[in-house]
């Protein structure tokens, strides 16, 4: 009979640093796939701006997420806000998955509305 090993609880140092991998992962996977301006946002504090945004040419925020605990109100809710404090129209979630290290294996979390607003502003006869 075999046992899982045991996860250890993550510290604050070893959580920043899975949050930085993470953003880190998220931007080189962007910039792969034909968003060449993707970066990682530098922290600003009580008016955050988000942890990835894809450049002047796209109005999104990106809110990165490599937690066990997952709160989606919670994260949409604090990418929106981010968002505002960016100028961005829409914030959106990139929420590591379980399992798995690829950022396209991952998923996207925002509202319905903000996945509206995120379809016009691709579209031109809007």
């Amino acid at each position: 009979m075999t046992t899982e090993p045991k996860r250890r609880a993550r510290n604050r140092r070893s959580a920043k640093n899975a949050g930085t991998a993470w953003e880190t992962a998220t931007v080189s996977f962007l910039q792969r796939n034909g968003f060449p301006n993707a970066a990682r946002v530098a922290r600003s504090g009580a008016r955050d701006k988000g942890d990835v945004t894809l450049g002047n040419a796209y109005s999104v925020v990106i809110e990165a997420k490599n937690v066990a605990q997952r709160d989606l109100a919670g994260w949409v809710a604090e990418a929106e806000v981010e968002a505002v404090n960016a100028g961005a129209e829409v914030g959106v979630v990139w929420a590591k998955r379980a399992g798995k290290s690829d950022p396209g294996e991952s998923y996207v979390i925002l509202k319905g509305s903000a996945f509206v607003k995120l379809l016009r502003l691709g579209d031109t006869t809007h």
